[in-house]
């Protein structure tokens, strides 16, 4: 007898999204994105979306993308009226309502320098980026450390792509991304107090398992401002704060970088920030988390239900503090 055991994020076939119901969704979709364009061109007016910002318009025609369905999730995705109203973004304020504020982001051009321990550093603009990349949509959770939760489709490529395109040498042990600095476009940078630009930190091997994704898109269409456009990280298994936004750097490195908030405060928050509902944090309960755009209250899972493909990153270092 052949038994087949469910991975820990995945969602029954029972309940999935019937095919005819999903090609209606992305056709809609995928003309809004056309609407869009039509209206910055000049054309029929529309709707705006909460914090459509800029956009990155010259890449509209790749999406909707096509969905890996490898990545699958055990509840249904947030509205997006709910995630595109209720972000962080430390550069535009302090609270969850930074998307008008996050209309001043420029994204258009967008270049990503990529440099240290490489073969050739180089700069390449976000457009020419992204057209060399395989984008795909992936359904992924999204877990902050504040105990809050929503679930995304994430349009990007692997992290991997750009480390295959880098070549890092063999000396180099992390990939470094930073966001912007720029605190004419950005008013939060003008805060002293904090450690800008904000940086992040994988290890090459975090960085180049199957799961760490650059997202270039979300919903269907390119990233709105205040998700963090036009490029960020999203590592399902971490808390929500190892997602820098708005990249326009990577760098490889043998030494492990200090991140904004291990900078910050890093009592409360260190390098590696895997979720584990077991480690509280300093202030409060990691054991359940609200869902986004609802009233549930649901308990976290290990690796935020990723371990099956993550937990093997982590053998050989359980004197480090792993979990934030």
């Amino acid at each position: 007898m052949h038994i087949r055991i469910r991975r820990g994020w995945e969602i029954p076939e029972s309940m999935a999204t019937p095919e005819s119901v999903f090609l209606d969704r992305r056709a809609l979709l995928g003309g809004a994105v056309g609407l869009a364009a039509a209206s910055l061109a000049g054309g029929p007016a529309q709707a705006a979306l909460p914090g459509s910002g800029t956009g990155a318009v010259a890449t509209a025609d790749l999406y909707p993308a096509k969905r890996n369905e490898a990545y699958a999730l055990d509840r249904p995705l947030t509205e997006e009226r709910y995630s595109a109203t209720y972000n962080n973004f430390y550069e535009y304020g302090t609270d969850k309502t930074v998307t008008p504020a996050s209309n001043a982001l420029k994204v258009q051009p967008w270049t990503i320098k990529v440099d240290g321990l490489v073969e050739k550093p180089f700069e390449i603009g976000f457009e020419d980026l992204v057209r060399k990349m395989p984008l795909e949509e992936r359904l992924y959770r999204h877990r902050c450390v504040e105990a809050w939760s929503m679930a995304v489709p994430w349009t990007g490529f692997p992290l991997a792509a750009l480390v295959a395109l880098a070549k890092p040498s063999a000396d180099a042990k992390y990939v470094q991304m930073q966001t912007f600095l720029d605190k004419a476009m950005a008013p939060g940078q003008r805060a002293f107090f904090y450690p800008w630009p904000y940086t992040e930190g994988l290890t090459l091997a975090e960085a180049t398992n199957d799961l760490a994704f650059l997202a270039t898109g979300v919903y269907g269409k390119p990233l709105l401002n205040q998700f963090g456009a036009p490029l960020r990280l999203a590592v399902p298994w971490k808390y929500g704060f190892k997602s820098v936004k708005s990249i326009n750097r990577i760098t490889f490195t043998a030494e492990r970088p200090k991140t904004f908030w291990e900078a910050l405060q890093a009592a409360e928050y260190g390098f590696w920030a895997n979720v584990n509902p077991a480690v509280a944090h300093p202030r409060w309960s990691q054991a359940t988390e609200r869902v986004l755009g609802t009233d549930q209250r649901v308990p976290t899972l290990i690796y935020n239900g990723y371990g099956e493909q993550v937990a093997g990153l982590y053998k050989g270092l359980e004197k480090e503090r792993l979990f934030a």
